[in-house]
């Protein structure tokens, strides 16, 4: 099974919802979740914050963190991850929030190195940030960093 697919199947036995947070990866997680049959019994949504004030506004990342620090950083992750919870809610936050930051590339807006990934998951049950450098070119970036994000998160709602 492909990791989509396991977290799809931990998610609905467990009765969790799921809100997605894309920056770099521009939508590619949600895409791969969507691949799964069934997937709608946990992902309620997914926002796409390219734009570092979307990140702010939309997901409600703190505007003096990403002042001092810009879009790419762990703790931006990690809020953006809580963030989609709620920017998903129907009634009531999503269970689970998943967030992807980083360059992919080909230049650094900000000097941090191409390649430099930051993942976040937020569950019921705990606040998780992993940071990575990815090598290879803007594709290879990108998928490297939803198969990040979607690992953690299989890691995280193994039973």
């Amino acid at each position: 099974m492909t990791n989509a697919s396991d977290v799809v199947g931990a998610l609905t036995r467990r009765g969790w919802t799921l809100g997605v947070a894309e920056s770099l990866t521009g939508g590619a997680v949600a895409a791969e979740l969507v691949r799964v049959p069934g997937a709608s019994a946990a992902l309620w949504g997914a926002v796409v914050a390219y734009a570092t004030p979307v990140k702010h506004s939309l997901l409600g990342v703190d505007e003096a963190l990403l002042a001092a620090h810009g879009p790419v950083h762990p703790r931006v992750a990690l809020q953006m991850a809580d963030g989609v919870r709620r920017a998903v809610g129907v009634g009531r936050p999503a269970d689970v929030g998943i967030a992807t930051t980083g360059i992919a590339g080909p230049d650094s807006p900000d000097g941090q190195p191409v390649g430099t990934v930051h993942v976040a998951v937020v569950t019921p049950e705990c606040s998780v940030s992993e940071s990575f450098r990815f090598d290879g070119d803007r594709a290879e970036i990108r998928s490297s960093a939803v198969d990040a994000v979607l690992s953690l998160l299989r890691r995280l709602t193994r039973e």
